[in-house]
């Protein structure tokens, strides 16, 4: 007897979750053909196929076509592009309030710079490429902005903690249209640009000097002021 379709897809995602947990399946594997997983779970393929299109949005598998060896659905465990995709969805659906995400990223990125100032062997070389690339004088606010999130992302990396990192990069691209709309609304971009470098590169000095109380107190200012001015999210006291 099969199971009903409403909840047969669930069931391919709880048995692939149950053979991650158990370690049967770990990244770089590929799992059963649909018509194997069908068979094993007593569903339709329609269901397993609904069910790999959820994995796959939610960055734990990627799908390929064919005989050869990227066929099939294997396991990549891509965090970033599920976690994205999430809260992309759920901002959207104003499920989560912008100034939520405003007090959310403050206090990924506060445990950010405050662990990378403490950490003796950090390293912001990558993060003052970014900073480097930022100083172009032909930058449309679009094309900072993409380079800003690069930067935050690249310090998250340099923590160390990859779970911070896909929060961050989701929080961020759930955003992406807000962020983009509040440059429009700041009346002198080049000066509000400036300041944004000029606080770039002050965060990355008193990262590298190892003061982690300066870094999270800068980089909380740096966040809130941003938003605040481009009217996204009223202007956050440092106890939130």
């Amino acid at each position: 007897m099969t199971a009903a379709p409403a909840r047969a897809w669930r069931l391919v995602l709880e048995r692939i979750e149950r053979d991650l947990l158990e370690g049967r399946f770990v990244p770089g594997d590929r799992l059963p053909p649909e018509r194997e997983l069908a068979a094993q779970l007593g569903v339709g393929r329609s269901s397993v196929r609904e069910a790999l299109r959820v994995l796959e949005v939610m960055g734990l598998i990627r799908t390929g076509t064919g005989s050869g060896p990227s066929s099939g659905a294997i396991i990549v465990a891509t965090p970033q592009g599920g976690m994205s995709a999430l809260l992309r969805l759920q901002v959207a659906a104003h499920g989560f309030p912008l100034d939520d995400v405003v007090r959310t990223r403050l206090v990924l990125e506060s445990a950010v710079v405050t662990a990378l100032a403490a950490d003796p062997d950090r390293s912001t070389v990558d993060a003052r490429v970014i900073v480097d690339a930022m100083d172009a004088g032909d930058l449309t606010p679009a094309e900072f902005l993409a380079l800003d999130a690069q930067l935050h992302l690249a310090l998250a990396e340099a923590s160390g903690n990859v779970v911070i990192a896909a929060m961050m990069a989701g929080l961020r691209t759930s955003i992406e249209s807000y962020v983009l709309a509040g440059a429009a609304r700041i009346p002198e971009w080049d000066v509000t640009s400036a300041r944004l470098r000029h606080e770039h590169r002050a965060l990355l000095d008193i990262i590298d000097a190892g003061d982690s109380v300066r870094a999270g107190a800068l980089i909380h200012d740096h966040i809130s002021g941003y938003y605040a001015e481009a009217g996204l999210a009223r202007e956050l006291t440092p106890e939130e």
